[in-house]
């Protein structure tokens, strides 16, 4: 833990699961493992980390599963992987933009030529695809893909900047039609509207996908990547038009945000799992220091950390920081 010490002071609350692994996620396969993928902060790299158990992630060895490009195409800024099983197979979804042009960011796929993620061959299928119909998709900056299943429907979430000068990332939803294809034309989700989710830049990205009795809640993260980073939050039913934007409605404030007290800076990008005991997780990157030197992207101290999420009466999440000694 000293790397992390060096650069903040650690309290009860904001010890690292796992050092300098941001844009963490966790997911909890069907036999009950766990598989943990992360971005490094050399930006080069796919890595995952597979344990029978939650906290087993933290000393897990690391694998690396793909390398960047050396040019081209996936070649710069490897971003935000995710690891799902889907239409039968194992598939990471990620990010990169390109050497010659390193702000060309875009959504890749990744398929696992086997059922062992860990051991088996994983092999491009090179940019997500948007439905025939569809003319804007991946265009542009487009980052930050996930997945989640609704009555027997695959869905697809990502960020993805508009407009010209200080570009804006919103987040859009779509159907699938297969693992690198979507099938319906994007939706639109959320734009940067209210001041905490246009601090340093105007962004929501970082989808995550979390579920209780019939409800669907989104979490997403806004503004720069400094300690002004917060997470937002939109809800629907699982019985509603998913791709209809008036389905989902919009927490007018952050349900997660820097708290000093406890030394947590720029909480965000995250994840849901489910531990042993079947509590609902949260995995989630922060700082432990609120002063950064340089560009925030390249700091990189950006620690995996986790909280577990309790439930109010009206089945809505509650998020509130634990204490380490809560996951020991």
């Amino acid at each position: 833990m000293a790397e992390a010490k060096i650069n903040g002071v650690i309290t009860e609350y904001n010890e690292a699961f796992i050092l300098q692994r941001a844009d963490p996620y966790v997911l909890k396969a069907a036999d009950g493992s766990y598989y943990f993928t992360a971005s490094v902060p050399a930006y080069d790299k796919i890595i995952l980390r597979h344990s029978d158990t939650l906290l087993g992630l933290k000393e897990a060895e690391e694998i690396t599963v793909w390398n960047r490009h050396e040019s081209g195409p996936m070649s710069k800024h490897i971003w935000a992987p995710e690891i799902h099983y889907v239409f039968g197979k194992w598939y990471i979804y990620f990010a990169a933009g390109e050497q010659e042009d390193m702000w060309k960011i875009r959504p890749y796929v990744l398929e696992c030529q086997g059922q062992n993620p860990m051991t088996d061959q994983w092999v491009e299928l090179g940019k997500m695809q948007r439905a025939d119909e569809d003319e804007f998709s991946f265009e542009a900056f487009s980052l930050d893909a996930t997945i989640f299943e609704n009555k027997g429907d695959y869905y697809y979430v990502w960020a993805e900047k508009v407009g010209v000068g200080p570009q804006i990332s919103n987040l859009y939803i779509a159907k699938m039609e297969r693992a690198n294809k979507l099938s319906t034309v994007q939706v639109l989700l959320t734009t940067p509207d209210y001041d905490w989710e246009r601090i340093g830049f105007w962004v929501d990205e970082g989808p995550a996908i979390i579920k209780k009795n019939g409800k669907i809640y989104l979490t997403f993260s806004s503004s720069a990547t400094g300690a002004c980073y917060c997470m937002g939050m939109l809800s629907t039913s699982e019985d509603m038009d998913l791709l209809d934007p008036q389905s989902w409605k919009k927490e007018r404030y952050p349900v997660v945000k820097t708290d000093e007290e406890k030394g947590i800076y720029g909480p965000g990008h995250n994840s849901f799992t489910k531990d042993e005991k079947g509590n609902d997780i949260c995995v989630f990157h922060a700082r432990t220091y609120p002063e950064i030197v340089g560009d925030p992207l390249y700091d990189p101290n950006r620690h995996a950390m986790l909280m577990k999420v309790e439930w109010d009466e009206n089945d809505r999440p509650v998020f509130n920081f634990n204490k380490t000694s809560d996951f020991s």
